[in-house]
């Protein structure tokens, strides 16, 4: 079923390219499409997203019945049996406290001439939060990616969601949006959303920055209005590389593979191992629990299209290939994880030892699931506080600072040309005592 790759046969760089997924290319039509919904919504506003919720959500909404209300975020919560509020609230908590341990900090320095330098740390004003609807509910998402903006300090905190046929949203959405502090909530979904988001509408202000996940006319429509707001990333795929020894548990493995590929057909799942007694027994209890599991079919499809496991020489050339695949989670289902840990150069997440599952990340570990993907690890980071903040350089120069500075200002000006940028410290030279 899973495809079995070598390192000895392939090289390091040869799975690396045997697994690579080039961004898939998107029909020119949907381009289009995306750059019409954001054009509509522009020029027509309320008008627009109530037409645009009619022809793709099949739902017909006044404008009035856009904002979601205080009572039905209530109602929501109040839905909820008391152990999932009671896993909602401890969820959210955890997800607080790391955010806040890791919340950026203004801080300052002085010189030796007494020039004071630093940062000032501000939150921005407004960001919204989309929430995919459809036949899943993400609570989850609501509370990874609502609590850390709420750490940072953003006052208005907006969330957007398709409704359902009958104009609801799902109730644990809403609920979690109430326990994580959404400030405001509408039932609109897809490009439309976020072109509201991004331009503006008689009911929904524009905001400063979007982030969360959605489909290919979601991840589009936000990579074009980047620039007018500001995204958190373009996220593909879910993915998961376990890189096991001999002491790993094979139903451990096998559990994780799947966890992975039930989200999506498109889901990866790569297994890296030195051992291949480990790769025959996972592949054994894969496909034990596969046959049990309610969304076999999607996680068939994940680990026939896009799984493998791969015979590695050693842990440390499983580390190499996990660095070339730069995964969104990597879990080291090894005897000695922290002596791995120093190698991992590039993955979202890394979760260490046998008994830490990929999915408490997904839910109450505390670090961020909104993770890069599709290889973008190399160069991008989990989604957290500094997402939500802005940073000021401060600089205050002393008279004696900027005597120092004087004759380096006025040889960098003529250098390039500016003599007004010479100039303006020059015009000081009298005041500070020095020259430039």
């Amino acid at each position: 079923m899973i495809r079995r790759l070598e390192t000895r046969a392939l090289g390091v760089e040869g799975v690396v390219r045997a697994l690579d997924r080039s961004p898939a290319s998107v029909d020119p039509a949907i381009h289009r499409s995306v750059a019409e919904i954001l054009a509509a919504v522009r020029d027509k506003g309320d008008a627009a997203l109530l037409e645009l919720t009619e022809r793709f959500d099949r739902v017909a909404l006044a404008a009035a019945e856009l904002a979601v209300t205080a009572a039905e975020l209530e109602a929501a919560e109040r839905a909820l049996s008391e152990a999932a509020v009671d896993a909602l609230h401890y969820a959210a908590g955890r997800i607080a406290g790391f955010h806040e341990a890791c919340r950026p900090r203004s801080w300052s320095m002085t010189d030796a001439n007494g020039s004071r330098l630093g940062q000032e740390v501000r939150p921005l004003d407004r960001v919204a939060v989309y929430v995919p609807g459809g036949r899943a509910a993400y609570p989850s998402t609501v509370l990874m990616t609502v609590v850390p903006a709420r750490v940072a300090g953003v006052r208005e905190i907006v969330l957007v969601s398709p409704p359902a046929a009958d104009k609801s949203l799902n109730a644990a959405v809403l609920a979690a949006a109430r326990i994580a502090g959404v400030t405001e909530a509408y039932r609109v979904g897809g490009a439309q959303a976020i072109a509201a988001l991004a331009y503006g509408t008689e009911t929904i202000r524009r905001v400063d920055k979007i982030v969360g996940p959605g489909n290919i006319y979601v991840a589009l429509a936000k990579s074009q209005v980047f620039g007018e707001v500001g995204i958190d990333m373009v996220a593909g795929p879910s993915e998961v590389v376990v890189i096991a020894d001999e002491s790993a548990d094979a139903s451990f493995a096998a559990a994780d593979l799947l966890a992975q590929s039930e989200h999506d057909p498109m889901a990866r799942a790569v297994l890296l191992t030195p051992s291949a007694a480990l790769i025959d027994r996972v592949a054994v209890e894969t496909e034990r629990q596969l046959a049990r599991l309610p969304r076999r079919e999607i996680a068939k499809a994940a680990l026939e299209d896009n799984g493998a496991f791969v015979l590695t020489a050693s842990l440390e050339e499983a580390i190499r290939v996990a660095n070339g695949l730069a995964p969104e989670h990597l879990e080291l289902l090894v005897a000695a994880p922290e002596t791995l840990l120093a190698s991992v150069r590039n993955a979202g997440a890394v979760f260490l030892g046998h008994f830490t599952p990929e999915v408490v990340g997904d839910y109450v570990a505390g670090p961020n699931h909104v993770l890069p993907t599709g290889g973008t690890a190399r160069f991008a980071s989990a989604l957290g506080t500094e997402d939500f903040v802005k940073r000021l350089s401060v600089i205050e120069y002393s008279p004696q600072g900027l005597a120092e500075a004087g004759p380096h200002l006025a040889e960098l000006s003529r250098l390039e040309g500016l003599d007004g940028h010479g100039a303006a410290a020059a015009v000081r030279a009298t005041r500070t005592g020095g020259s430039a």
